[in-house]
């Protein structure tokens, strides 16, 4: 079932434009760190930063595969290139890293330069892509449960959110988000999907592509990308569709702290997100990111250490009688405990680990990243206690204090 946030009355197209710049530069952008770290706070002890950590930080000696982060961090190479910048840090760009870095990533997938902007991440170019083409009238279409950043940013542009469940094998059903809105400005996809880690086919993109309503344009999200033997869809900004592909190092290449990104489109499509600002890039970022792009042996080596740990851990799950949802193939996967999700996560986080949240949809289910085999073994001892205790009574307390995005969209 299609579920609409109502309607918010109507704005010209043109004052709206006026205004979405100075709305953008006040909203915050929502990050999977944010979401992260909001799913997991609670008031923190009195006094705690006076003693050199932060009131928010996690508990001491915490496993934390709540983030999808990559545990493995960022490559040598990358280190090595963060240590040869650094000593100009003093300076914006003095060499061109963020120039070089563009350059490399558009010659090894065959795109042109100006299709290509470097970002501090993915999450500014998620956020103004969805300012820039949704409004009011030009709604955002995506999948339940889906990467949630997209539904923020449209509440910032005062669009309709058309949230469109999964298929039954949780891949994103291209159709009934195509057929949801025929006024949709955005028809965003999470591929490989955030939290579930399943994949949608690039066949089921390309007809996504071919009778998405017109004006519209698709937003796909490969953030999970490089953790898959799926194609991408870089050959089709190639082709001049109308679609930005979204691509960050926060995940295999291990640079979730660093902080690097891609929007990949068009170069008039591109154009429509300047107007939102943008920070200068760090050359650090830039110059960690071209290092780990010229490194041909990281994806294939990393994408099998994280593949093995993660088969290896839905293995264990399976055998014990844990339902895991779907199949995922990246660096995360959802469990439905068949019981309130949010109790769960606080009693894995009793035992000093900490998971990822759940989603409205799926109240049961939780999410779980994959951290090295040493964590996983720690998260297998913690859940097969916290399952095999008593469930909670669902009038019991939970101490959890994730964002309740549906509350405020």
């Amino acid at each position: 079932m299609v579920t609409r946030d109502s309607d918010e009355p109507a704005l010209g197209r043109r004052s709206f434009l006026r205004s979405a710049a100075l709305l953008a530069a006040a909203a915050p952008i929502v990050t999977e760190a944010s979401l992260a770290h909001a799913a997991q706070t609670t008031a923190p002890p009195s006094g705690m930063a006076l003693h050199g950590q932060s009131p928010n930080a996690p508990p001491s000696g915490a496993v934390l595969i709540n983030a999808n982060e990559n545990p493995l961090g960022p490559s040598k190479a990358a280190c090595d290139a963060i240590a040869r910048v650094a000593p100009l840090g003093g300076r914006y760009d003095l060499n061109g890293e963020t120039d070089m870095l563009v350059r490399t990533f558009a010659a090894q997938n065959g795109l042109k330069p100006e299709s290509v902007v470097a970002y501090a991440g993915s999450s500014e170019p998620l956020h103004y892509s969805v300012l820039a083409f949704t409004s009011p009238t030009k709604s955002f279409v995506t999948a339940d449960p889906s990467y949630e950043a997209g539904m923020y940013a449209a509440k910032t542009s005062q669009a309709k959110v058309v949230k469109v469940p999964l298929t039954k094998d949780c891949a994103h059903d291209v159709k009934a988000m195509v057929a949801a809105d025929a006024q949709a400005g955005v028809i965003y996809i999470c591929n490989p999907n955030n939290p579930t880690g399943t994949v949608t086919t690039k066949q089921d993109i390309v007809w996504a592509l071919e009778n998405k309503p017109a004006g519209s344009i698709l937003l796909v999200d490969e953030a999970y990308i490089h953790l898959t033997d799926e194609p991408d869809t870089l050959d089709l900004v190639a082709q001049g569709k109308d679609l930005i592909v979204l691509r960050t190092f926060s995940k295999i290449y291990g640079m979730a702290g660093i902080r690097c990104g891609f929007a990949v489109g068009r170069p008039d499509l591109l154009a429509k997100l300047k107007p939102f600002g943008q920070n200068a890039m760090p050359i650090t970022g830039s110059a960690a990111a071209r290092a780990s792009l010229e490194d041909a042996s990281l994806v294939p080596e990393r994408r099998k250490i994280i593949g093995d740990t993660r088969r290896d851990t839905i293995a264990w799950l399976k055998a014990g009688g844990y339902k895991v949802i779907g199949d995922p193939q990246t660096n995360c996967f959802m469990i439905d405990t068949g019981r309130n999700g949010k109790a769960v996560f606080a009693a894995m986080k009793a035992k000093n680990v900490l998971i990822g949240r759940t989603w409205p949809i799926w109240p049961n289910a939780v999410r779980v990243s994959v951290g090295t085999p040493e964590e996983m073994a720690a998260f297998k001892v913690a859940f097969k206690a916290v399952m095999d205790a008593k469930p909670m009574a669902s009038g019991d307390h939970v101490q959890h204090a994730e964002l309740d995005y549906y509350a405020t969209l």
